[in-house]
């Protein structure tokens, strides 16, 4: 069985909501962290996603999650991670450069990143349950 982290920050709870969805789709195996209490231990885990609104002009919430996030790229070469998040604006720029970022870096992806607008409906829970499934 892997061992799998879903990492995330939440400003408003609805990148919270997902991340508990993505746990849901992984199963019994999983450790759910916030940003500020993950350790980038990335080798201590076979997969990890990794979930962050959209914030400012499209980009990584810059306060916690985006330095934690930087720390941890370095170590995600061959590394399976998925990614997730809301927004409240734009068209989802922020998820396509961070997924991009991502391979530049060697990670693979084990599916298309999630994202929903605002609060996770029905259809993104299920997204994001499928998404906790894909690192398995």
């Amino acid at each position: 069985m892997s061992k799998i982290a879903v990492v995330y920050w939440s400003g408003t709870g609805n990148t919270e909501a997902m991340a508990q969805s993505v746990a849901k789709g992984v199963g019994s195996d999983v450790d759910l962290f916030t940003a500020g209490e993950f350790d980038c231990a990335v080798d201590q885990y076979d997969a990890i996603a990794f979930g962050c609104p959209s914030m400012g002009s499209e980009e990584l919430e810059e306060g916690e999650f985006a330095p934690m996030f930087d720390r941890c790229l370095p170590n995600l070469a061959g590394k399976r991670i998925a990614l997730f998040g809301s927004y409240g604006w734009g068209d989802g720029e922020w998820m396509r450069n961070w997924a991009e970022t991502c391979k530049q870096a060697g990670a693979e992806l084990t599916c298309e990143p999630v994202i929903c607008n605002d609060a996770p409906d029905d259809a993104a829970k299920a997204a994001c349950e499928n998404l906790g499934k894909s690192l398995n």
